[in-house]
């Protein structure tokens, strides 16, 4: 069996790298559109993405993601809850963002995402940022040691520091996993535990250390073409008793670390489990393992790359870790049927609902307790994220909103201000001699306003209710 997997692997890593793969079983449909347009923001052109499905019995809050695309704009990105833009910061050209979402740091919440370039292997070489509810960068987080941060997590603790993965290649014999030669390269995942505010690293981690090469699903390796990704870390957790809980997509199995001396506590699937596993629970090339607050670990199921299920799954597990069993609690798929060659998590929110990114499925869902779909956005074929989030989040922007005149009326936006709810629009013949003419609800990232204009100077405000906001600098109407 393992030989077979192995051959198979190497394939689909080949394919992998021609990003030949499809990402699901239902075909993703062109987008309406290339790219958005906004006439009061015209230097944002952010992706076309599509909602598709909205019910009530949604949790309440923003959706976080952070599209890549081949070309166009693409980055850190949240939704409103009819799937239309709030907030859009494009990368520059050649970086890409990933895992855009709320943290805490110091005792404030915060975005985090990590911003760097990426390999055709699926992992990259960064830094974390840290930004404020102005969306100012307040912190940036970089790996010690020389080495370069790789874009799959950023745990920010409650001590002020925060984990990160590394991907290192390093030299290696090969010969146990296949390879007819010895003097190959693995990439050691690393996990550092960095102080934020001085950047000293703090506690370090290396999976060669702890776990063989022998315990890869990955294809054999092929000598000078790669590193040989046997662990290929993707998330990070600290459990309820201060350890971490680590998924490994290749591999197939969680790991539980001593957070002091960097043993492996347990091992959960995978070729060396510690646990029984009870029916439905086997997972492969999987993603973002969770403990959750009533005990249970979630974790994205992917299936996939190479394929092993049909479809992609979000599993939550009953783990027994005294009678060392686990059990299925609850198991949801897209009804698409999408299966993610890569990426991809489960958040599991408050209101007992799963916020799931599905990675190269090109989705963003959210599900009921019974895996109901409620919330469905559609990314387009040449866009994927490689998580998303729902989140509660008040961003205030220290910039002045936006206003253009078009032939249908005042467009009028403010990039990333979660309170305005309503626009007031001022006209008049002279900058300084504006008075209110019309106004409307906010309607999306921008809305335009029908005020009737002939001439002049014209400007917006923003409103919370009846509280002023700000108002955009004057333009002519004409």
């Amino acid at each position: 069996m393992r030989s077979v997997l192995w051959i198979i692997g190497g394939l689909a890593a080949i394919l992998l790298a021609l990003d030949l793969a499809t990402g699901g079983s239902e075909p993703v449909p062109a987008a309406p559109a290339r790219d958005v347009g906004f006439a009061s923001r015209p230097d944002l052109s952010p992706p076309v993405l599509t909602t598709a499905t909205r019910r009530p019995g949604t949790t309440p809050g923003l959706v976080f993601v952070a599209p890549k695309r081949r070309s166009g704009q693409a980055g850190p990105t949240i939704l409103d809850e009819r799937g239309d833009y709030v907030y859009f910061r494009p990368m520059p050209a050649g970086t890409v963002a990933d895992d855009f979402r709320v943290q805490t740091y110091r005792g404030q919440p915060v975005l985090t995402w990590w911003e760097g370039k990426t390999n055709d292997r699926g992992y990259g070489q960064g830094t974390w940022v840290i930004a404020d509810r102005s969306y100012r960068e307040i912190a940036r987080i970089r790996a010690g040691g020389g080495l370069h941060g790789d874009l799959h997590e950023l745990t920010l603790t409650a001590e002020g520091t925060a984990l990160i993965p590394i991907y290192d290649p390093v030299k290696a014999d090969l010969s146990p996993v296949g390879a007819a030669y010895s003097d190959g390269e693995a990439v050691d995942n690393v996990i550092q535990e960095v102080d934020v505010a001085t950047g000293k690293v703090l506690w370090e981690w290396h999976s060669l250390d702890h776990v063989a090469i022998t315990e890869s699903y990955a294809g054999p390796p092929q000598k000078n073409r790669f590193p040989y990704d046997y662990f290929h870390i993707n998330s990070i957790d600290v459990d309820t008793d201060g350890n971490l809980l680590v998924s490994a997509r290749n591999t197939w199995a969680l790991y539980k670390l001593d957070r002091r001396t960097g043993d492996v506590l347990w091992r959960l699937g995978g070729y060396r489990s510690d646990f029984a596993l009870g029916d439905g629970v086997r997972f492969a090339w999987q993603h973002d393992a969770r403990r959750q607050p009533d005990g249970t670990i979630t974790l994205f199921d992917n299936e996939s790359t190479p394929k092993v299920g049909d479809r992609s799954r979000v599993l939550r597990l009953d783990v027994d870790e005294a009678a060392r069993r686990v059990t299925v609690a609850k198991a949801f798929t897209h009804p698409a049927g999408l299966l993610a060659f890569a990426e991809g998590n489960a958040q599991g929110l408050a209101t007992g609902n799963t916020m799931v990114g599905w990675g190269m499925g090109r989705r963003v869902s959210e599900l009921g307790p019974d895996g109901e779909l409620l919330f469905d956005v559609k990314l387009p074929s040449d866009a994927d994220t490689y998580r998303a989030y729902r989140f509660e989040w008040t961003g205030a922007p220290t910039g002045k909103p936006a206003v253009a005149v078009t032939p249908d009326g005042v467009a009028a936006s403010w990039n990333g201000a979660t309170d305005v709810t309503r626009w007031q629009v001022l006209a008049g013949p002279r900058p300084d001699a504006l008075a209110p003419v019309a106004d409307a609800p906010r309607d999306g990232f921008e809305t335009v306003i029908d005020a009737g204009l002939d001439g002049g100077y014209v400007a917006v405000r923003a409103f919370a209710g009846d509280r002023e906001l700000a108002t955009s600098d004057p333009v002519r109407a004409e």
